[in-house]
């Protein structure tokens, strides 16, 4: 069953490394229907996340930094694979030594030592796996509730699922390293990445509604920067105002 699932995802891989290699990377196949999602986004924003997000920010420091740090750490277990499927030996190392080290020495990862000892990091996924070969991004469009993406980072974000230890210790509930999880340990940490992002950058999503004239552009433009960044290991000064638009 493992080698199949390999198989499929590898077929896939070859699908889109041939197929898209000359696609568009911001061409929209669903405009009006993406727009209509977004405007649902934004409701489910207001209404939902926002509130959630600025109660979190009431939050004790040492709460707020403990889940950012520990919710940062499980998703290291998601560049290993990714660091070596892009021939990047030295990224897979640094990924599995800052795991490591804020696993054990860091409490479960509540602590982020590894960065005081300059081991981080960069935190890659099949996506900007894919990108590194080529692949492009494709049609854009935005999901419910997970918002903008692309044809590219919907196949990674799914392909993602089977390459990371931890999905497959939750949501598949199946056995590594003799631990194993539940699907909701799966979501509640997804749900608690989403509200840390979201709730570090509050003040930018204000700033950013404020002064666009056209909301929807905006987020998009900015999603799209950051996707190629992501894929060049690059910072900008812009990228830091927004934190950690990695998870």
């Amino acid at each position: 069953m493992k080698n199949s699932n390999f198989i499929i995802i590898i077929s896939i891989f070859a699908f889109f490394a041939f197929s898209n290699s000359y696609a568009e990377t911001e061409k929209e196949c669903f405009e009006k229907t993406s727009r209509a999602i977004f405007k649902f986004n934004q409701g489910f924003d207001k209404t939902v996340m926002g509130p959630v997000s600025r109660a979190y920010n009431k939050l004790p420091k040492p709460i707020k930094s403990g889940t950012g740090n520990f919710t940062s750490n499980i998703g290291t277990l998601l560049s290993i694979p990714n660091h070596l499927l892009q021939g990047n030996v030295s990224g897979a190392g640094n990924a599995f030594g800052s795991f490591f080290i804020n696993s054990t020495i860091g409490i479960f990862g509540l602590n982020d030592v590894a960065s005081s000892l300059n081991i981080e990091d960069t935190g890659e996924n099949l996506s900007q796996s894919l990108g590194v070969y080529g692949v492009n991004n494709g049609c854009y469009f935005v999901l419910p509730i997970l918002g903008p993406t692309t044809a590219r980072d919907t196949f990674g974000m799914i392909g993602d699922t089977f390459m990371d230890p931890f999905s497959t210790m939750t949501l598949r509930e199946r056995e590594v390293l003799n631990t194993t999880g539940q699907t909701s340990d799966y979501f509640a940490v997804k749900g608690a990445t989403a509200v840390d992002f979201r709730g570090k950058n509050d003040k930018n999503f204000k700033s950013l509604e404020k002064n666009s004239v056209d909301l929807y552009s905006a987020q998009k433009s900015l999603y799209l920067q950051n996707q190629k960044r992501k894929i060049n290991n690059s910072n900008s000064s812009e990228d830091e105002d927004w934190g950690n638009l990695d998870k």
